[in-house]
């Protein structure tokens, strides 16, 4: 699709990889050169790279030994020069109109369809431990749908225009912010990181963008895709770094008109109040958009499907190591199915083969770092110890070599216990068996449980069933499923979102999002303006 065709974009396709494929033998030719370089990440200020005597080291999380980059860390001071090269650039960037604005991201989309699309797709394998599958979902696919759509949902925003009476002409003038927007984003979607930071600069804000480190070798490529797109420099600044740091300095700018995140909650809290702690200090009022934790359900009635269900929570459970915010991590299962689907997905779990990305043959891989591992690992021997847990197939870890833990199904006899209540991030997947006969209480249950309300899912054959889930469970899932995995939202048609603890709900992938990163201003011209002030009424 080119750019002409931005208005009415159509999803990129995902391509396959299977053996003997042109895509397949490209993607494995460039995760050799990649693999063979060590690249320097610079910051990215005002157009201009910069390195600093701070580094760190990206590695393959499934290859812990080797290291991919090193990677620049920006400090306050770094951050304050990123705020100035956003607000030297901003007058000019927000003065733009839409369509010159529009053509460097519909460009980049191109980019990213063509010759950049295994750089891209190789940089998240070996980065961030991503099977070929999933970063082509992940990093070539969503992150060109969200170029390509969110051209399209400005324009629609652009069209929303007041109706005008006779001598009077009306319009709605969509403004940038006034200031700049720190985009603050996850490791494990390439295409958040791309996103969080493009929409604002799409709608006419200058951005600071602070990626994970752990994603700052594709991300980092992203950037310079944006540069060769002609991105013009200082609308989008690149500053990986130190969050503590980079963030009190961003904060306590008084040019601070918005917050763009993705990540936990705890940190998305920390954030909201130091925003708030500054609130009189600021020219206006930020926008917060955050996206944050979830803890994410699959709900099976007796009438589900046995197979289908088994294979869902396979897949939304244990797709990328469960570093998902959507990933199914608490499913409810009636005990009249469970022995059967025990089985089944037992018998599933065997066949998973996990281990380096560049083996197409892999199903998973290792978690991001240390620390993720020390947390699920250590989740999993407490679960060995406790009583009243029984873990029914997997979970085994290995560091060794890569950050590697097997996927863990268990199960448990208290429907609040620990592991069903709280975000582990990795490839967890706890059961709670419940009786038949208490549907009714088992849907209030799966409401009442957890704070999030990110994903998910209801399975049934059952029309009634599915209508009474689907009302009793309104409130628990920004996204909701029925008889499908809990992950998976598409740009343009699953626009993604959650409330409750997992964010403010403002859906990536819509026209909703965009809104948030505009000001508007009402416009009334007066053809022929009155030249007396009296009204009829006042007359004798």
């Amino acid at each position: 699709m080119n750019g002409s065709q931005s208005k009415s974009p159509m999803n990129e396709s995902v391509l396959a990889y299977g053996p003997g494929s042109a895509e397949r033998a490209a993607l494995q030719a460039e995760l050799r050169r990649q693999q063979s370089a060590r690249l320097d990440i610079p910051l990215v200020i005002g157009g201009r790279s910069v390195t600093t005597a701070h580094t760190v080291p990206v590695v393959c999380p499934h290859a812990h030994h080797h290291v991919l980059a090193q990677a620049s860390q920006a400090d306050g001071g770094h951050a304050q020069q990123a705020i100035e090269a956003a607000r030297r650039a901003a007058p000019d960037w927000a003065e733009r109109s839409l369509e010159e604005r529009a053509a460097v991201f519909l460009k980049a989309a191109d980019l990213l369809a063509g010759p950049w699309r295994q750089r891209l797709n190789a940089a998240t394998m070996l980065g961030q431990a991503k099977t070929a599958q999933q970063a082509e979902i992940d990093s070539a696919c969503e992150l060109i749908d969200f170029l390509r759509f969110n051209v399209a949902f400005a324009h629609q925003i652009a069209g929303h225009q007041p109706q005008s009476s006779p001598g009077v002409a009306n319009s709605t003038d969509y403004r940038a912010l006034e200031g700049f927007v720190y985009a603050v984003t996850p490791f494990n979607f390439t295409a958040i990181g791309g996103n969080l930071a493009t929409a604002p600069a799409l709608m006419g804000n200058t951005v600071v963008w602070k990626p994970a480190t752990t994603a700052s070798l594709s991300n980092y490529l992203f950037m310079q895709l944006l540069e060769e797109a002609g991105l013009p420099p200082g609308v989008i600044n690149f500053v990986p770094g130190e969050p503590v740091a980079v963030s009190e300095a961003v904060l306590g700018s008084e040019h601070l008109a918005g917050v763009h995140f993705t990540g936990s909650t705890a940190v998305f809290d920390g954030l909201w109040q130091q925003v708030a702690a500054r609130l009189p200090g600021y020219r206006a009022y930020p926008r917060l958009v955050g996206e944050t934790g979830g803890k994410d359900f699959v709900l099976a009635h007796v009438s589900a499907d046995v197979e289908a269900l088994a294979v869902a929570l396979l897949r939304g459970a244990y797709e990328y190591q469960g570093q998902k915010c959507s990933a199914a991590s608490r499913a409810y299962v009636p005990r009249s199915l469970w022995p059967a689907l025990r089985t089944r997905l037992a018998d599933l779990m065997d066949t998973i083969r996990m281990g380096d990305v560049c083996d197409f043959g892999n199903f998973m891989s290792a978690v991001i770092d240390a620390r993720a591992y020390a947390r699920v690992a250590g989740a999993l021997g407490r679960a060995r110890d406790d009583g009243a847990v029984r873990i029914v197939a997997g979970g085994q870890a290995d560091d060794a070599t890569g950050f590697y833990i097997r996927p863990a199904l268990v199960e448990v006899e208290d429907p609040r216990h620990a592991l069903m209540t709280t975000e582990l991030f990795g490839p967890v997947l706890t059961v709670y068996v419940y009786d038949d006969a208490r549907w009714n209480e088992t849907l209030a249950l799966v409401d009442g449980t957890s704070g999030y309300g990110l994903t998910g899912a209801v399975f049934a054959r059952d029309r009634a069933a599915i209508g009474q889930a689907r009302r009793a469970l309104r409130q628990a899932a920004g996204n909701f499923y029925i008889n499908d995995k809990p992950t998976g939202a598409v740009v343009g048609q699953q626009p993604f979102g959650g409330a409750r603890r997992s964010g403010t709900n403002d859906k990536a992938g819509s026209a909703w999002n965009l809104l948030r990163w505009t000001s508007p201003r009402t416009i009334k011209e007066t053809h022929v303006p009155p030249t007396q002030y009296a009204y009829p009424h006042m007359a004798e």
